[in-house]
């Protein structure tokens, strides 16, 4: 009998020669505005967040739905508080439960009201309360505002959700520098409301070694929204002067997290996980890594691997591999909900 390995993967997914013309395509446009559009740390990032507002960034001017709701929940510091970004379903009809979403942007950019048309989708077709959190950003407030915010957000949510919203928190996810965060909240939860249990936890692209020594995130130089250089600049903002053996601690770092102990101390263990990346991205590694230790401990982890994509290519319409990541998160959320976790 020929030895069977004890992990399994489709290597077709990382070969180049399965990229279609669609994404390649698409890569050089990203490549020529990376390339040529102005860097945040060139015009100041107060001026950058004003222009990504006018259209004066190569990124689309945000769209603001009308149904979205403003509001605010407490945090841990006495009078201040984290606010968020609220779409309920349009049918009025009452909400199977919260969809916590932490958006990305290095810790330095973004705002969780940039993400309008995530939160309606995910209100609409699962009757689900969508919310985005407003942490903090760098270099104004460095590490560890920005988690901070986020755990404080994921914890009253799970504490005051039902009473608030009348329904419980059953999905966190995030996207980038948002993955990171929600990674860190979902493993808090773990700690300190042991007895909840989400239903998913879905990570795009997400970033969870922010020491950047895995081989992809240290090597990968091509202008492709972002390489090593410009995750360097992000982390310099926000974790000014750590070292790279600070950089490892978990509540940084959340791969350096021991998710098996972390599960067996757990009476819920880790929810079901969906990860996504593409293989153009410097985090690849990180979402390989991540989504292979989440398995080790004995949850469910789907690692989904779009060839050739780039950082944040599910935000492009009309893209065969956007259409297919977006599709496969909405068929995981769908899942969970119909298997009553």
């Amino acid at each position: 009998m020929a030895i069977t390995s004890d992990l399994s993967l489709d290597a077709s997914r990382f070969h180049p020669d399965n990229i279609d013309e669609a994404t390649k395509k698409i890569n050089t446009f990203i490549t020529e505005i990376t390339t040529n559009g102005p860097k945040w740390y060139n015009v100041g990032v107060v001026r950058y967040r004003e222009m990504r507002e006018t259209g004066e960034t190569p990124l689309p001017v945000p769209v603001y739905l009308p149904g979205a709701i403003d509001a605010a929940i407490p945090s841990r510091e006495q009078g201040r508080m984290i606010p968020i970004r609220v779409y309920k379903p349009d049918n009025g009809q009452p909400s199977k439960g919260i969809y916590l979403y932490f958006h990305g942007g290095g810790f330095v950019l973004g705002t969780h009201k940039h993400n309008d048309g995530l939160l309606q989708a995910h209100a609409n077709k699962f009757q689900l309360t969508a919310i985005s959190v407003g942490y903090r950003l760098a270099p104004e407030h460095p590490y560890p505002a920005a988690t901070d915010d986020s755990i404080d957000a994921a914890e009253y949510l799970v504490d005051h959700g039902p009473q608030e919203y009348g329904c419980p928190l059953r999905f966190i996810s995030g996207s980038s520098a948002g993955g990171t965060l929600a990674a860190v909240s979902v493993l808090q939860l773990m700690r300190s409301r042991p007895s909840h249990q989400l239903s998913g936890v879905v990570f795009v692209f997400g970033y969870f070694d922010l020491t950047l020594g895995l081989p992809k995130a240290s090597t990968f130089t091509k202008p492709l929204i972002i390489n090593h250089a410009e995750l360097e600049r992000f982390n310099g903002a926000y974790l000014p002067d750590m070292s790279s053996a600070e950089r490892r601690h978990p509540g940084v770092s959340p791969l350096y997290e021991d998710l098996q102990a972390l599960a067996a101390d757990s009476p819920k263990g880790l929810p079901p996980a969906l990860f996504i990346c593409g293989t153009e991205d410097p985090l690849l590694d990180d979402t390989v890594l991540m989504g292979s230790k989440w398995a080790i401990a004995g949850a469910e982890s789907v690692v989904k691997i779009y060839p050739g994509a780039a950082h944040g290519f599910v935000v492009v319409p009309g893209l065969p591999v956007a259409d297919e990541a977006n599709a496969v998160m909405f068929q995981f959320v769908q899942e969970k909900l119909d298997s009553g976790l």
